[in-house]
């Protein structure tokens, strides 16, 4: 099924989805050849014009150290190319699969992982519990699992708010095929109907009145922080929790708030409701609870009792469905007859619906989204990034891939509990114990990996290698969206952990080259190692940082003399590479301005999260550091909002980020301060032709850094460098200049 081919399936039949190649590829590959053979000039200047043994010691070792970071560039540079090289792209017919499959389609499980009400709101959760409920799909073949880490009665006391709303909220969307399904994204991006529709436009005042309602109910609950003995009453579930009960120590909660095998679980129009479940598993100080991946893993095992769908649905909290269709977009796929059964989980990207126009902090990830996410998909499949994801249950669960591992859909809707919601209650709650997973193959062959920051990079790539396939499909409406961080510190500590998780990955048996060889394509292992060494590039930044800018302080040349002709291929690569950029990234749809914001936070990246990653990492391997999972905030206060909307950039706290960021920003407009100075005040000649890329680099790195000056010292509100900050990278900076000056 390549190339847009409607060949016959098995069974005669068409089939339910089409692979595309990427067309107008011969632009890209011939700028990547011109590319590379710029690059290679480069590197034979490094080599031919090494610094001579008699030269300055801090000559060679600094033209030793921006060779090697070239090299370093240059092999990322590589690996990217790689997979961008024929990217692929899916479509799906669901109208085959409706036409082939309505009757026996599977039960899908939909996991939502919560682990705190104080930085991902219940109101926010349960609207994208109410967003997957909301589903295009036969409601008895859908149940939604909420897992709250968090083990919190305001979370649960939400989410039976939810069941009740839902009997009015699914029957609105069904009969006015609305989008998208979750009513806080559907109140504020739609208008009210007009008056010549005046059935619609009395039922939406009506629904927009009792989710109003609900809303003040959460939210008020939630502020107080505690739940009334009028409201524990109305349900039994309340009883789990008691005055001993902790975030860390408490035990296993299990509450089928909806049981969709109920004949009275019907909404207001009669029709059956999705199955509802709250979970939360055991915790005790004592047992180490593995973040995120112990949650998903406790409801798999709970799920299995209760519904056992055979595709599974994971998002994270703040990650609503924007598009009721998902579900039968990822059918298409695992229930194609030619190729249905060698797939294991189909990856939606993951979206944002915050963003400012110009993407203050390069969170959206546009090019990666529409190009090398499709790259990878062609060099042997996506990886699983934790969100957004359809899984194969028995791939899941640690099956290994054979030929024979064809089923039948019919068979799996018929393995659903059978026993009364009390009884599986009660029987599931030993599946969320503590001591449920002590040796067995939990975390380690089943389940989703424990052990890594990013359990869900490492579990995909087990999955692959187990011989499943994977499909990346972004359709034309988003899939999925969610919140994403309002700040710099909450972006560069999210990178952080997913850099550290990375380098873990690239240094344990998991690393691609290791676990992957013979098991999957050299290229998708090469494909991983871009992520995987996140980190390490950070050294490199580090040094092309710094290094330049200390060494024109110090009249030392490290590039060609402006008239020189080994300018050329420096300036080639320099200019084509961000040409290029520019033009994939405005393409694709972003801004001049949002080109310039993704240099910067890729900037910041590379020098702070990255490298405390990478830090991070060796101490780990060393004993002098464990691993720990920060969840980034939902939430902020109005000023910070404010401050986001109009894309300036958030500071605040202090951070050691926020030093070295502002350190290297003050470095460089010292030295190009210095530069300037000796070119324009003291008419020297000689260090124009010299310096002159120094200078250049140096007066891009200070445009660049135009956010981290004002927050040093032209702003006055809150979002503002902090005073301990300034002090100390203005010590430092001042510091490095007076070691290189003299």
């Amino acid at each position: 099924m390549k190339k847009g081919s409607v060949e016959m399936g098995r069974d005669g039949n068409l089939p339910l989805f089409e692979t595309k190649v990427a067309k107008g590829r011969i632009l890209f590959r011939c700028y990547a050849a011109s590319m590379f053979v710029g690059i290679i000039f480069i590197w034979v200047y490094r080599v031919v014009h090494f610094p001579p043994a008699g030269a300055q010691v801090l000559r060679r070792w600094a033209w030793m150290g921006l060779f090697l970071s070239e090299l370093l560039f240059s092999f990322y540079w590589f690996l990217t190319q790689l997979v961008r090289w024929s990217p692929i792209y899916r479509y799906t017919f669901k109208d085959r699969l409706f036409q082939r499959y309505e009757e026996v389609l599977p039960g899908i499980d939909i996991f939502v992982c919560t682990a705190d009400p104080r930085i991902e709101p219940p109101i926010m959760v349960i609207n994208t519990v109410l967003s997957v409920m909301a589903y295009n799909y036969p409601s008895q073949n859908l149940s939604v699992y909420l897992s709250d880490d968090g083990g919190s009665d305001l979370t649960f006391y939400a989410l039976l708010e939810a069941s009740r709303f839902s009997k009015h909220w699914l029957p609105f969307c069904r009969k006015f095929s609305i989008e998208p399904r979750s009513p806080a994204a559907y109140f504020s991006t739609t208008p009210e109907p007009p008056a010549s529709n005046p059935l619609m436009a009395q039922e939406w005042l009506s629904i927009k009145e009792l989710y109003e309602d609900m809303k003040n109910r959460i939210e008020t609950t939630t502020r107080l922080g505690k739940i009334s003995e009028e409201i524990r009453k109305e349900h039994k579930g309340f009883l789990e929790w008691n005055s001993a009960s902790t975030r860390h120590d408490h035990q296993s909660i299990v509450q089928i708030v909806i049981d969709g095998r109920d004949p009275k679980a019907v909404d207001s129009e009669g029709q059956s409701l999705p199955t509802l479940v709250y979970l939360s598993r055991e915790k005790r100080p004592q047992y180490h609870h593995n973040f995120k991946a112990g949650a998903m893993n406790a409801l798999i095992r709970v799920s299995s009792k209760i519904s056992n769908g055979s595709i599974i649905l994971n998002v994270d909290c703040d990650m609503y469905s924007n598009n009721s269709e998902s579900v039968r977009d990822a059918l298409c796929f695992f229930m194609d007859e030619e190729k249905g059964h060698e797939i294991a989980y189909v990856q939606f990207p993951q979206c944002y619906d915050n963003l400012t126009r110009n993407d203050l902090y390069g969170t959206c990830f546009r090019v990666i989204i529409q190009v090398e996410l499709p790259g990878l998909d062609s060099n042997g499949g996506p990886f699983y990034i934790g969100t957004g994801c359809f899984h194969r249950r028995v791939a899941l669960c640690g099956m290994k891939y054979d030929k024979e591992c064809e089923r039948e859909w019919k068979k799996e809707n018929d393995r659903r509990g059978r026993e009364s919601a009390s009884v599986l209650e009660e029987s599931c709650k030993v599946l969320a114990s503590c001591t449920y997973e002590e040796n067995s193959q939990w975390g380690k062959e089943m389940g989703v990996k424990y052990d890594c920051a990013v359990e869900d990079i490492i579990t995909g790539f087990s999955i692959q290698c187990r011989g499943w396939k994977s499909v990346y499909v972004n359709p034309e409406r988003k899939g999925f969206l969610g919140v994403a961080p309002t700040t710099l510190l909450q972006s560069l500590v999210q990178h952080k952990r997913w850099s550290e998780g990375h380098l873990q990955m690239f240094l344990s048996r998991h690393c691609p080259f290791i676990y992957g060889h013979k098991k999957v394509p050299l290229k998708l292992q090469l494909a991983y190692s871009i992520y995987n060494l996140w980190a390490a590039y950070s050294l490199a930044m580090l040094c092309y940082v710094a290094v330049p800018s200390l060494c024109l302080l110090g009249g030392i040349s490290l590039f060609p003399e402006i008239w020189s002709l080994w300018v050329l291929p420096f300036a080639y690569v320099i200019i084509a590479k961000h040409a290029y950029s520019l033009g994939e990234f405005h393409w694709y749809g972003g801004t001049i301005q949002g080109w310039w914001n993704d240099q910067r936070i890729w900037m910041f990246r590379r020098t702070t999260s990255y490298f405390f990653g990478f830090l991070d990492t060796i101490l780990r391997i060393l004993g002098f550091a464990e691993t720990t999972f920060a969840v980034t905030a939902k939430v902020c206060d109005e000023d910070v909002s404010q401050r986001y909307e109009q894309e300036i950039m958030e500071f605040g706290s202090p951070s050691p980020m926020f030093t070295i960021s502002a350190t290297l920003a003050l470095l460089n407009l010292f030295s190009f301060v210095c530069g300037v100075k000796r070119v324009v005040v003291d008419i020297q000649i000689k260090p124009l032709e010299s310096l002159a890329l120094q200078i250049i680099l140096c007066g891009v790195l200070v445009l660049i850094n135009l956010p981290v000056y004002q927050g040093l010292f032209f702003r006055k509100d809150k979002g503002t460098m902090p005073t301990s900050v300034t002090y100390k990278s203005v010590s430092l900076a001042l510091l490095a200049c007076s070691i290189a000056l003299y």
